[in-house]
C-alpha cells in the first residue's frame, strides 16, 4: 500500500474516534463555512485539520489513548499500525462489535462512541481534525482535506 493512502486512511481512523453519534454527523458541512461550531476558523487543508486536531487530540482524547496516541491501560493505541493500533477484528472485551476495514469504519465507531463519557459532543470539524492528526502522527499526509467520501475509499494498511 502506497505512503499516500496510508496516511489518508490513519486521519481518518482518528477523526472517527472522536466522532459525532452517528455517521450523518460526521458531515463536515459547508466548507465553505468561515467558522467551525466552536468559533473557531474550520480547516481547509490537511495540514490545517492536524493543527486543530492535535490541540484537541490533547484536550479530549490523550488522557485515555495517551499523549501520542500510544495507548494506555484504559484505551488502546490509536498510532502504531504496524505494533497493532486499530486491528481489523475488535479486542476481547472490547465495546467496539464491528471490523475497522476503512477509515470510515473506524469514524462511525468513534463517532458513536468517543469520547465516552460525551459521545458526539465534538463538532464535525474537531472530530476530523483528530483524526487527521493521528494520520499524521503515523506517519501519513494527504493533498486533500479528510471529509467522510475520502474516509470510505481509504482501506486500513495491514
Amino acid at each position: 500500500m502506497n505512503k499516500h493512502l496510508r496516511v489518508t486512511w490513519l486521519l481518518a481512523l482518528l477523526s472517527v474516534a472522536c466522532g459525532s453519534s452517528n455517521s450523518d454527523d460526521t458531515d463536515t458541512g459547508d466548507a465553505s463555512a468561515a467558522e467551525a461550531d466552536d468559533g473557531g476558523a474550520v480547516p481547509t487543508t490537511f495540514a490545517e485539520q492536524v493543527t486543530l486536531g492535535g490541540e484537541t487530540f490533547g484536550r479530549v482524547c490523550a488522557t485515555c489513548h495517551g499523549n501520542a496516541g500510544q495507548g494506555t491501560k484504559d484505551a488502546p493505541p490509536l498510532v502504531g499500525l504496524d505494533k497493532g493500533a486499530l486491528p481489523l477484528e475488535p479486542r476481547q472485551g472490547a465495546k467496539r462489535q464491528s471490523e475497522f476495514v476503512t477509515v470510515a469504519d473506524v469514524a462511525t465507531f468513534a463517532v458513536a462512541n468517543m469520547p465516552p463519557t460525551a459521545p458526539g459532543s465534538l463538532s464535525a470539524e474537531e472530530y476530523w481534525a483528530i483524526l487527521a492528526f493521528e494520520l499524521s502522527a503515523n506517519g501519513i499526509t494527504l493533498e486533500q482535506k479528510l471529509t467522510p467520501e475520502v474516509a470510505k475509499t481509504l482501506t486500513i494498511p495491514r
